[in-house]
């Protein structure tokens, strides 16, 4: 096959182009290469996508993947410069209204592009809308829509679940966020790239929640410390009127808890992941996503300044007032 990954130097679309090129596809990544580069055994196509698709346009692919991240315009412009068989796109479980309620299905109402105006999660999720009706318009039942959660794993940038296999690896005690009503789900990004490649040799097509199934934090954070913590490693609890008293955040952020969700968005991690899996997505163990996310954070170092997590003195802090 031939495939066109609209990205492919980074994370997600990197993976699934390595992921293709190892399978014997012919792969072009389209990207202006300067967050990465295209993996070995694919074609780099420069290309600024403000820009359009330049020497692409016009041309014919056994599949498109399309990784754009928060814009409709992008998404519209690469439907009309380029045909395909199959088209991918990845899109998020941001696009839901309500996160506070398990099984809801009612999407955002969609935003056009606006450079102006601030970015938000709720912006994000509703370009994203956007962008999924522009993918079914134009391709019909040629479009295969993949609402992405969490993506775990080698290469992410976001720090938020690559924090807990770096600091639970330190041992002593650490401070975990006291959410036993909270479940939590992932997908490793070469599990969901080998689903993408998987579903354009297949020809899957429809709307799916790319994420693997739902558990309790706790034993989230459990294995991660059971795959990497030396012994005596300690889960101290914190209350959360505890971690909001201290100002530290859910989710992401320099001051925060990766992982960690207000009662507000609960149901962000807590989608059905049966029609996914029932589709062909195959999820490895987490303890095996937290030992090859620990091997990457070390080739970034363990101590350089993160995106998400605790900073050592505020961690602190939070153990000296649960004692």
């Amino acid at each position: 096959m031939r495939i066109l990954v609209l990205g492919g130097t980074v994370f997600l679309g990197r993976a699934t182009a390595a992921e293709a090129v190892r399978r014997g596809h012919e792969v072009v990544c389209a990207a202006r290469g300067e967050s990465g580069s295209a993996p070995d055994g694919a074609v780099h196509v420069p290309v600024d996508r403000d820009a359009g698709l330049g020497p692409l346009a016009g041309e014919h692919f056994d599949a498109v993947v399309d990784v754009a991240t928060m814009s409709v315009t992008w998404v519209r412009d690469a439907l009309r410069s380029v045909g395909a068989d199959h088209w991918t796109f990845i899109s998020s479980c941001s696009v839901y209204a309500d996160h506070t309620t398990p099984g809801g299905t009612r999407t955002l109402d969609p935003l056009e592009d606006d450079a102006g105006a601030p970015r938000s999660p709720d912006r994000y999720g509703a370009i994203k809308v956007a962008s999924e009706n522009a993918v079914r318009d134009a391709r019909g039942d040629r479009a295969f829509i993949v609402r992405a959660g969490l993506i775990t794993g080698p290469g992410d940038r976001s720090d938020r679940f690559g924090y807990w296999p770096n600091r639970l690896s330190r041992g002593g005690r650490v401070a975990v966020p006291d959410a036993t009503d909270q479940p939590a789900q992932h997908v490793d990004v070469r599990d969901l790239a080998a689903w993408v490649v998987d579903a354009a040799e297949q020809r899957v097509t429809g709307t799916y929640d790319a994420i693997g199934p739902a558990v309790p934090l706790a034993l989230v954070l459990g294995e991660i410390a059971g795959a990497v913590a030396p012994p005596g490693t300690e889960l101290a609890r914190v209350p959360e009127e505890v971690l909001r008293r201290h100002e530290v955040a859910p989710w992401a952020g320099p001051r925060s808890l990766p992982l960690w969700l207000p009662a507000t968005h609960r149901a962000l991690m807590f989608r059905d992941a049966g029609p996914a899996l029932a589709a062909g997505l195959r999820t490895r163990p987490t303890s095996e996503t937290a030992r090859d996310t620990l091997a990457h954070e070390r080739e970034l170092g363990l101590d350089r300044e993160r995106r998400a997590g605790l900073p050592p003195r505020v961690e602190e802090e939070l153990l000296r007032a649960v004692g």
